[in-house]
């Protein structure tokens, strides 16, 4: 077990690694850039090429090395161990000033947002997106595991054909056709939950509406791991022992059955609490999805970069968390 946990630590550099070169690759060839914004202040071009060298955005290959020496904390660790921290932190005091600030992973600051930093707006964010992810998939297991236990329990039947009907659905409509759906129809005409702000109340219709795509696949996984386990051997003898119908179900059938119910859950997850963008659009959310979109929209590479970089290393521990919590289910999987 610690074997895997330190071989899945030592591949995060790596995994992060590219998926941080492919994005840089992919925004900088993007055209435009937010000190060239059209709307509002316009700069001077000799303004615009001063902040351009400042944040090295003249340079593909200086903003590459920069930035991933700032993010990964490469440049804290090398400052605080040559004491050059320290020395700043006195000439600042010295001078009168305060000492400045400084973050062991920097994501810079955001070009789009003034006077923000990407760390300060992720802080602020991801809270909120985890919040709504993490509500999502309890949603999404208990009401897919429920329907696939169902349709497993009585196959081909009106249930049966109920939940595949509505599984089919969920997979099938897209998160925009369902969320508008749901807030014309719970929040415009019955007006059950309200439409700003953000809140417990709030969070229901996103939620509900980030958890059918998880919940329909998750059924129709359910389904199918019961079906195949409560014909096997060890559910007869089970039965022949006097077990309840119950105790079979749940305790017998559901823990083989949900082994590739666990699988699906890692991705899943980090895909609820990181990718809600057009959720969080549709109900104005305040969370990630509205600042990275924005970010890609106004081409804030430092933001754009430091939403990836946080999400790619929350997929890939979201995915040992899986590997380790599948070892525990069943100790025979290698």
């Amino acid at each position: 077990m610690l074997g895997l946990i330190a071989r899945r630590l030592l591949q995060l550099p790596l995994i992060v690694g590219v998926i941080y070169t492919l994005t840089l690759t992919l925004a900088w060839a993007v055209p435009g850039n937010p000190v060239e914004n059209d709307e509002g202040r316009r700069p001077p071009q000799a303004v615009i090429e001063a902040i351009k060298r400042q944040y090295n955005l003249d340079s593909f290959g200086r903003f590459y090395f920069s930035y991933l020496d700032n993010a990964t904390g490469l440049r804290w660790t090398r400052d605080t161990l040559s004491g050059r921290a320290a020395q700043q932190a006195d000439q600042a005091r010295a001078a009168g000033e305060a000492a400045p600030v400084r973050r062991v992973f920097d994501f810079g600051p955001s070009l789009q947002y003034d006077d923000w930093r990407v760390n300060q707006i992720i802080g602020d964010a991801l809270p909120v997106s985890i919040a709504l992810g993490a509500m999502a998939m309890l949603i999404a297991v208990f009401v897919g595991v429920g329907a696939g236990i169902v349709g497993a329990i009585r196959p081909n039947s009106l249930a049966d054909f109920a939940t595949l009907t509505v599984a089919l659905v969920g997979i099938s409509l897209p998160s925009f056709v369902v969320g508008t759906t749901l807030l014309l129809v719970f929040s415009v005409w019955i007006k059950a939950f309200p439409i700003g702000g953000w809140g417990l109340g709030q969070m229901i219709l996103p939620a509900v509406t980030l958890s059918l795509p998880f919940a329909a696949y998750i059924a129709r996984l359910t389904r199918m791991g019961m079906l195949e386990h409560l014909g096997a051997d060890f559910i007869r003898t089970a039965r022949a022992k006097g077990v309840s119908e119950t105790g079979i179900v749940l305790r017998h059938a559901l823990k083989n059955a949900f082994l590739p119910v666990l699988s699906y859950l890692g991705p899943a997850a980090a895909m609820a609490m990181t990718g809600s963008f057009v959720v969080e659009r549709v109900f104005t959310v305040p969370g990630m999805g509205q600042h990275f979109v924005n970010a890609v929209l106004n081409k804030d590479l430092f933001l754009i970069m430091g939403v990836v970089l946080v999400y790619s290393t929350m997929l890939v521990l979201f995915n040992l968390t899986v590997d380790v919590l599948y070892r525990w289910v069943d100790p025979r999987i290698e």
